[in-house]
């Protein structure tokens, strides 16, 4: 099985103040909302100042135009004329900053989204190679882990050797069998070798006599064990193949992660290092939401810095970067949800194969390490929430 080398929005995590983010055990979702909190709350503040003053403007347009309705002085008429006019450009100019405030709010939320899933996608990467389960799940394919398979099969051997000069399948399973040292390393449970293989071994067991009680038995268990374990690697090969599909996705995930990264350092004048050092590796809590909340200021500074060189297209290349950054969320939610799915057919695979009598004890241990693991995953992973959040992380206008 390959390795497989494996989120959040701008939504209210009601902690205040700098000093509560002090607990190094604090998980990346805590540090992540604590400071997209922060994001949001600077954003309501200066909502309710400019919401507050377009109802002042508003409500000085509405005096003039009274007075304009009931003047009859044609000098006054036109001074208040002028009067509302220099309002509505102060009220333009108000709903002008609002934009910009959106703006800045969603691209630091989007930095500090992509930012933190550098630190999100490694446990991701590390889960299927490092869990117990499947370090299990292979054991439990490899037959020389089977009590009366490792003397069955000796003697199978020392069978071939004696016969596999007059007989063609015996001498072709013994090739096999010399070339690989034994089965766990190369003879094939699966496959066109595999019929090869259990010929071999049938052809072993009728050639024993009744006489031989103990030595039949002892070969018959041995053929048991093999055909039980060569259906069984077989429906789990089924599942395993899925994750070549979701190591495909997480690995191009990876490379458009890196590219979106990469892009957005550069127009802030950074170097991946520096999120190396300051947040990807920092193990401190505190120093990591400090280095967001600095990242959070260069993307509100980027988003001024815009406005102000190019006026008419400044919003153009900040929502391209909201877009892929969006995208990239969906993305990583949907592999996290590929892989709860994933997961949920071991349970089939291990509830098919518990009460076989060859291999049943063994399977039934996988079933208490798949539990673990589903309640580490979940625990970790929130796939349906995470998609879901992802769809909502901006703010509108």
């Amino acid at each position: 099985m390959k390795k497989l080398a494996i989120t959040s929005v701008l939504v209210c995590f009601m902690l205040h103040g700098r000093a509560e983010i002090t607990d190094t055990t604090l998980t990346e979702k805590n540090i992540r909302e604590k400071i997209l909190n922060d994001i949001q709350q600077n954003l309501d503040k200066k909502n309710k100042v400019l919401d507050s003053t377009i109802v002042k403007l508003d409500g000085r347009v509405g005096k003039l135009d009274s007075v304009i309705k009931l003047t009859g002085n044609p000098r006054e008429r036109i001074d208040k004329l002028v009067e509302r006019v220099q309002i509505l450009e102060e009220k333009q100019k108000a709903v002008e900053q609002n934009e910009i405030n959106v703006y800045e709010a969603n691209y630091q939320s989007a930095l500090i989204n992509l930012v933190s899933m550098d630190r999100e996608i490694k446990p991701l990467i590390l889960f299927h190679a490092t869990k117990d389960f499947f370090n299990t799940l292979t054991e439990t394919g490899n037959p020389e882990n089977y009590e009366g398979f490792r003397s069955g099969f000796d003697k199978f051997k020392v069978y071939i050797e004696k016969v596999k000069e007059h007989n063609a399948t015996q001498k072709e399973v013994g090739e096999i069998v010399q070339a690989t040292g034994n089965i766990t390393f190369g003879v094939p449970l699966v496959g066109a070798y595999s019929q090869l293989l259990f010929s071999g071994m049938a052809d072993y067991v009728n050639s024993i006599g009744h006489n031989k009680r103990d030595l039949k038995k002892e070969a018959e268990k041995m053929f048991a064990i093999t055909t039980a374990l060569s259906q069984f690697t077989t429906d789990k090969s089924l599942v395993e193949n899925e994750w070549d599909g979701i190591t495909q996705s997480l690995e191009e995930m990876q490379v458009y992660y890196d590219t979106a990264l990469n892009r957005n350092l550069r127009m802030l004048s950074m170097d991946r290092c520096e999120i190396t050092l300051g947040f990807t590796r920092q193990s401190d809590a505190s120093k990591r939401y400090e280095y967001l909340t600095m990242l959070r200021r260069k993307a509100a500074g980027y988003v001024l810095e815009m406005k102000k060189q190019d006026p008419k297209n400044w919003k153009e290349n900040i929502y391209c970067q909201l877009m892929d950054v969006q995208s990239i969320k969906v993305k990583y939610g949907d592999i996290t949800y590929h892989i709860k799915h994933h997961i949920d057919k071991y349970t089939k695979l291990i509830e098919r194969y518990k009460s076989n009598k060859q291999i049943g004890d063994h399977v039934t241990v996988l079933d208490e390490k798949l539990e673990q693991l589903r309640s580490t995953f979940d625990d970790a992973f929130e796939p349906a929430q995470y998609v879901h959040a992802a769809t909502q992380m901006y703010k509108v206008m």
